[in-house]
């Protein structure tokens, strides 16, 4: 058995906690304590977060796309393969030293995609920019935590209460669309979605393809 090794570290924004990069091989994860945010193994339901959310806006000119949060790169080399040369996506991270880690230890992972002229990174809250930019986006994708609560930077719980979801649907044009990676089912969430003024579609999908944990997407447009 091939152990694991810490490649490196990092406090989360409120200095809380720690993520940790670790490699075993050719295998990457990124850990919050003992909660495992990602795996290099397991992207199927993060690439699905792109795939769906490209689908929805296809007929859409020169597409705009926020993408919160970074991760491995599964949602964001997805949004690439599905979008024409005339989209442009920006991706907001909080934590530098994911950025750090994507052009250092994992960049044979991401493939070069972070220097593809549709991309712009932002070292800032997806928060702060969507609601400093009204109408901006065809798309926002949000997979910044493990589902609608902040376990990676606490202040993230607004993005997802009423007031969050009602800044998300002013940040998109019509027919745009809001969706939300989950490790599983809220609700609760549902139900702040459609009082928020969403079409809401709920779609249930594997970590790895057919096989893996059931995660959850939520799919909200703007009528």
């Amino acid at each position: 058995m091939i152990p694991w090794i810490q490649l490196d570290s990092a406090k989360t924004p409120d200095g809380g906690q720690e993520l940790r990069l670790k490699r075993r091989g050719t295998e990457f994860s990124i850990m919050l304590g003992t909660n495992e945010l990602m795996n290099s193994r397991l992207s199927g339901s993060e690439e699905a977060l792109a795939k769906l959310s490209c689908g929805r806006i296809a007929g859409h000119s020169q597409p705009t796309i926020l993408i919160g949060g970074l991760g491995m790169g599964f949602t964001l080399r997805a949004a690439l393969a599905e979008l024409a040369n005339d989209a442009g996506i920006v991706i907001a991270e909080l934590v530098p030293a994911v950025v750090a880690w994507a052009r250092g230890p994992m960049a044979e992972i991401f493939g070069g995609c972070l220097d593809d002229p549709r991309v712009t990174i932002q070292e800032t809250d997806v928060g702060q920019l969507i609601r400093s930019q009204p109408a901006a986006w065809d798309a926002i994708l949000l997979d910044v935590d493990n589902g609608p609560e902040g376990i990676v930077h606490k202040s993230n719980d607004a993005l997802y209460s009423l007031q969050g979801l009602a800044a998300a649907r002013s940040a998109l044009k019509p027919g745009g669309v809001l969706a939300v990676w989950s490790q599983g089912p809220d609700n609760g969430f549902t139900r702040r979605l459609k009082q928020a003024g969403f079409g809401v579609e709920e779609v249930s999908t594997r970590a790895n393809g057919k096989r893996g944990a059931r995660h959850i997407i939520w799919i909200a447009t703007k009528t």
